[in-house]
């Protein structure tokens, strides 16, 4: 039933890493906890290095299995819908997580599995 590709995720990566960086200050998140615009921008600096490592198409070292991309994924699209709960988060702090946190679950869970021939092409 997926349709999210390897080579899509693989797209999205970099462009969200560099998101999570910056749209914090860009929407002044911290208003309700600084922890808000600090969470962001470390997941963030953490999603570029897990992509520097990971085994697809722009992935650097290649160290990490496209798999474990994947699960630390959907790790942190939980943790960022339930983070406004733990942390206190309101207003544009809460739906900025909350947002996060849906759009990558969703990714994640629209992911199309890859056949032995889809792995050896890459």
């Amino acid at each position: 039933m997926g349709f999210v590709t390897k080579k899509i995720h693989a797209y999205l990566d970099y462009p969200v890493a560099l998101a999570l960086m910056t749209l914090p200050f860009l929407l002044g998140l911290g208003s309700s906890n600084p922890m808000a615009w600090k969470l962001s921008f470390i997941v963030g600096i953490a999603a570029l290095v897990l992509t520097l490592l990971t085994d697809h198409q722009f992935g650097v070292y290649r160290i990490i299995p496209y798999k474990g991309h994947l699960i630390v994924d959907g790790m942190v699209g939980a943790l960022f819908v339930i983070a406004p709960f733990l942390l206190g988060f309101e207003g544009m702090d809460a739906y900025y997580y909350w947002i996060n946190g849906i759009a990558v679950l969703t990714v994640v869970s629209l992911h199309k599995p890859e056949n032995n021939l889809q792995k050896a092409k890459n």
